[in-house]
């Protein structure tokens, strides 16, 4: 009986062929079994103007329309040579009922 001759290229080319096939089957696999993920919850946010301390304490919070008021609270609480304060939004969550 006679052998066939198989060379080192082919063995190479036959690996090569076997490891793409594992791989796409192990992609296959992997792609099936992500979970679908939850839609998020509306939340509801509202907006208002903060007056925090140097070291990011909020120190008081305003009605978004009051926005004179912060600033003036923030200029009041930065006289005399005390740390500086500054205005920035706040977003806070509207909790249901």
């Amino acid at each position: 009986m006679a052998r066939k001759v198989v060379s080192r290229q082919e063995k190479a080319a036959e690996a090569e062929a076997a490891e793409r096939m594992a791989s796409e089957a192990k992609r296959k696999k992997a792609s099936s079994k992500r979970k679908a993920k939850k839609a998020a919850a509306d939340v509801r946010l509202r907006l208002y103007w903060g007056v925090f301390s140097q070291n990011l304490k909020r120190v008081a919070v305003f009605e978004f329309d009051q926005q004179a008021e912060a600033r003036a609270r923030a200029e009041e609480l930065s006289k005399g040579g005390k740390s500086p304060h500054f205005v920035q939004k706040v977003k806070e969550e509207i909790k249901p009922e």
